[in-house]
């Protein structure tokens, strides 16, 4: 091989090292995942829908919230702290969203279906929006639902006979507009942290 065509290849072959380098450059310019201040659950296979009665009687599906980012909560009207923290939390985080306030949607289901009948769990959203949606399992669905969604409850016994409280996971699932399971999130986040993610999936 003489010295013209060795350098002929060699050029060649620099040539398409380019090209390669340069595909890889444009692979990596997509465009970036959202970064969330919550637990990223995208893609998870588990809290994936329910089918319950709302505090009106009316059976409820994410479905009915299509368009939305629906935050859902699970707890009781009884719960001492967490639950009355949470929700004047996502009050604020629906003030705070302005414009965007109509797209943002709170439900809370009981995990104490034994007290927290439907009277007591719409005035126990009332308390805090009139748009806030209360979904009420029966006892028999109750533990199918937390199974799905992987949460905690728990009876603790009170201090006197008959009274008791409710262990429960204390964080949030937040679906995007299209249904989608993408945030969890922990309890005392922030309301600025909710805020700023909740803009993230409205777009």
């Amino acid at each position: 091989m003489n010295k013209r065509a060795a350098l002929k290849i060699l050029a060649t072959a620099a040539g398409w090292s380019a090209v390669a380098a340069t595909g890889l450059g444009l692979a990596g310019c997509g465009p970036s995942q959202p970064k969330f201040n919550a637990v990223d659950l995208t893609g998870a296979d588990y809290a994936k829908d329910f089918k319950l009665a709302d505090a009106d009687g009316k059976v409820r599906t994410l479905a009915d919230f299509k368009g939305k980012v629906v935050v859902l909560f699970f707890g009781y009207a009884q719960c001492p702290d967490v639950c009355p923290t949470t929700m004047a939390e996502m009050t604020q985080v629906k003030q705070k969203l302005g414009q965007d306030a109509d797209r943002f949607q709170v439900l809370f289901m009981t995990v104490d279906p034994e007290r927290d009948t439907p009277q007591i769990m719409k005035a126990y959203m009332q308390a805090f929006d009139p748009s806030f949606v209360a979904l009420v399992p029966t006892p028999e669905q109750l533990p199918q639902v937390a199974k799905d969604f992987k949460v905690y409850y728990k009876k603790a016994e009170g201090k006197t006979p008959g009274s008791y409280t409710m262990d429960h996971s204390a964080a949030s699932f937040v679906y995007d507009p299209q249904g989608n399971l993408r945030l969890y999130v922990r309890y005392g986040a922030g309301v600025d942290a909710i805020v700023a993610d909740v803009k993230t999936l409205l777009g």
